[in-house]
């Protein structure tokens, strides 16, 4: 009996092994990234052993796979709402939107299955709830090759920058060209995370340092989150990568060929995600590995600073939850919103950074004169650090923005970002605040996609036009107030017109015949001595249209009754008070 008993027992341990939880980077000795299929497999089966691990599916992507996020909550509640009524932090950390640098897809499946493995990481969650994107480009991780990166160091192969429509998704969050911008659009929406990581590997000069941060830039955040992510949070993050042998240095953004020159702090737009991400008052971070140092350092860097972000949301969550709700409080009444940046170099900070010599040998190729970096000598001195930065376009918020439902791609943006709309009741005449593009300069190449506009002009006026039931209204009172501004205003470097989706009102429409117009135009100067004295100034003025008749007909063309009123009009207008009729 007793012998019986035994040999059942040994082969019920035979038949039922310790899984085996190392990742596909563990298994190769830390020379390979897992493939697409491994992460989700991976995943897959901490959400099978671990109650407090769920994955879920939050939409498609391009490539026809879907987008998952991966929730690590302790007491297994994985509702956003819920969460948030229980005061906990949301951590969001994102990878491999550029599949080609992979380590945040490695250091974060080793960093999942610790926190359930390991009792001292796992009660770091006790007040945190970790969601993960384990793979957004899903499209661009499928494209695998050894190729593309031409400098970085490992690993073996690797995915492509490119999604499945070769679109940058790091240049999709307002445009949502892609379905995965448009399903990262309802996750963040959806979590509305404190905290924002979005793990990348960097280009560029050559130096010591094995991991570079990019904050979101202070100044465009703003108020008291601002504040904290300046005076308090990167410091902290600094000083806990020194602890763990990985000191930390801003993202090497310099203007001349060597950091010495002087390194910029990186002003994200909201085209990219960090920049997105300030619109709704989170704290975005990019970690950005060197390119140049070996793949396993580039991983445990990203693993450590990670273990950083929980360390610093577990203390401080309450901090940074009372400074987002100051923030969005303030939201509410503030009125002047800046739309575009440029960096104030009248104010220095100076960091200790240590390089490599920059130097200059004769090409091997060209023989001409090339720079390298000489790792035989290194250096620590000190370097200057722009990272403050004025307003230099600026607009007071309407009391709403006016968006005919003609324009439906907007309208499926803003809802896609849950802006709260209302729509009019009724078709109605209404006297908005309308805007006139006066001027503008559009990109001589495509960029993602799209022709770009940039240093874009315009002219107020108030007129009378007629709106129809179903129209849109969106009130400038919602959390959505800077994605509003910022999307909708033509000057944002970001909006939507400079993203080409109005570009069909830079068109006109109807024209004239010159042989039928002479005589119309004639009665008007006839009848209107002030055109006609407006005609002979322009004419003194400019000597090409004193010698073109057609150019003083289209003078006088357009400013009579007979030239559209809604050539280089922009659609979307303000509404500067008053009840309007809505549902």
């Amino acid at each position: 009996m007793l012998l019986s008993l035994l040999l059942t027992l040994n082969t019920f341990f035979t038949a039922a092994p310790t899984p085996d939880w190392k990742t596909p980077y563990e298994k190769s000795n830390r020379t390979k990234t897992a493939t697409y299929q491994e992460c989700i497999d991976y995943y897959q089966r901490l959400d099978q052993a671990y109650p407090e691990i769920k994955m879920t599916e939050m939409g498609m992507t391009d490539v026809g796979k879907p987008l998952h996020t991966v929730i690590i909550s302790t007491d297994e509640d994985f509702d956003p709402a819920s969460i948030h009524r229980k005061g906990k932090t949301v951590l969001l950390v994102q990878n491999g939107i550029h599949p080609g640098e992979p380590e945040g897809i490695d250091a974060t499946m080793m960093l999942a299955r610790d926190l359930m493995q390991q009792k001292k990481l796992k009660s770091q969650l006790d007040n945190v709830v970790l969601v993960i994107i384990p793979i957004y480009n899903v499209g661009g991780a499928l494209n695998r090759n050894s190729h593309t990166r031409t400098n970085q160091n490992g690993p073996e192969s690797y995915g492509f920058r490119g999604n499945a429509r070769n679109l940058d998704l790091n240049r999709d969050f307002i445009k949502e060209d892609s379905k995965n911008a448009r399903t990262f659009a309802t996750i963040f929406r959806t979590w509305d995370p404190e905290i924002f990581v979005d793990n990348h590997t960097s280009n560029g000069a050559d130096y010591q340092y094995t991991m570079t941060l990019i904050p979101t830039q202070h100044n465009k955040l703003g108020g008291a989150l601002g504040t904290l992510l300046k005076q308090q949070m990167v410091p902290a993050l600094y000083k806990g990568m020194e602890k763990r042998k990985w000191p930390l240095v801003p993202y090497v953004n310099s203007r001349g060929e060597s950091p010495e020159t002087g390194i910029f702090g990186f002003m994200e737009s909201p085209r990219y995600a960090t920049g997105y991400t300030a619109l709704f008052q989170t704290l975005g971070f990019v970690p950005e590995t060197h390119m140049l140092k070996s793949f396993d350092k580039r991983v445990a860097s990203t693993y450590d600073l990670m273990l950083e972000f929980l360390d610093y949301a577990a203390k401080h969550g309450k901090e940074v939850q009372a400074a987002r709700q100051k923030d969005r409080a303030a939201l509410q009444t503030q009125q002047q919103f800046v739309l575009n940046w440029a960096p104030d170099t009248t104010q220095v900070e100076t960091i200790q950074f240590k390089g490599y010599e920059a130097k200059y040998k004769p090409s091997e190729v060209s023989g001409l004169e090339r720079l390298y970096y000489d790792r035989k000598a290194p250096f620590t001195r000190p370097v200057k650090f722009f990272d403050t930065y004025r307003p230099t376009v600026t607009v007071t918020k309407p009391v709403a923005y006016i968006i005919p439902q003609a324009w439906a791609e907007v309208i499926e943006r803003l809802k896609q970002n849950q802006v709260e709309l209302k729509r009019l009741s009724k078709d109605t005449v209404l006297t908005p605040e309308v805007y006139y593009i006066s001027d503008y300069k559009t990109g001589p190449r495509p960029y993602e996609g799209h022709y770009l506009h940039t240093e874009v002009q315009v002219q107020k006026s108030q007129q009378p036009i007629q709106y129809f039931k179903g129209d849109y209204v969106a009130y400038l009172n919602q959390v959505s107030n800077r994605f509003l501004v910022e999307t909708l205003e033509p000057q944002g470097p970001d909006s939507y017109f400079a993203w080409n989706f109005f570009d069909s009102v830079l068109g006109q429409k109807e024209h004239f015949s010159a042989y039928v117009f002479e005589d119309l135009a004639a009665q008007y100067l006839q009848k209107d001595p002030k055109l006609k004295a407006a005609l002979e100034a322009a004419k003194a003025k400019d000597a090409n249209l004193a010698k073109s008749a057609r150019e003083q007909l289209n003078f006088i063309y357009r400013n009579t009754p007979h030239f559209e009123n809604t050539f280089m009009r922009y659609p979307v207008t303000r509404w500067l008070g008053g009840a309007l009729p809505v549902q």
